[in-house]
């Protein structure tokens, strides 16, 4: 399965481990992790609930990464995105990328994250000493996307 959303944590070995898999091919394996910061916009966060519309959200995901290995010579990928609660330091998303060459790769992993940042339907609502407030699109994730639609 290319994508899961899920509440439960991953194990960052056991899974790239299993998208290698029997894949002589592979000359390189990228992968990002995400995690959940103590501070944002000059806030403590005690914590972060996600939330997700079930069935859109894997859709999005499935058709990000079914374009980047349209894109790329991607032998496989992998996108876990975690929802519910999530504390300091825990795992938000691992996104994987296989690929004979590196370049291929990392370039797919990074466009994969910047859509997913920008276009997947999640929604954060973090916990701060002011109180709760839902977390807003950044200018710089925008920005990072706009180099990829150039290539759309």
């Amino acid at each position: 399965m290319p994508v899961r959303v899920q509440q439960q944590d991953f194990d960052l070995s056991d899974e790239v481990a299993a998208l290698r898999a029997g894949q002589a091919g592979i000359g390189a394996i990228v992968s990002f992790v995400g995690t959940v910061r103590d501070m944002n916009d000059g806030s403590s966060v005690a914590a972060m609930e996600l939330e997700h519309y079930p069935g859109m959200t894997e859709k999005a995901l499935e058709d990000i990464v079914a374009k980047a290995k349209a894109r790329w010579p991607v032998l496989d990928a992998l996108v876990i995105h975690r929802v519910g609660p999530l504390a300091p330091l825990d795992q938000i998303v691992l996104v994987a990328v296989t690929s004979p060459h590196r370049g291929e790769a990392f370039d797919a992993c990074e466009y994969i994250i910047d859509y997913l940042k920008t276009e997947a339907p999640f929604w954060k609502k973090e916990q701060t000493p002011e109180g709760a407030r839902w977390v807003d699109a950044r200018v710089t994730d925008d920005a990072a996307l706009a180099k990829w639609k150039e290539g759309d």
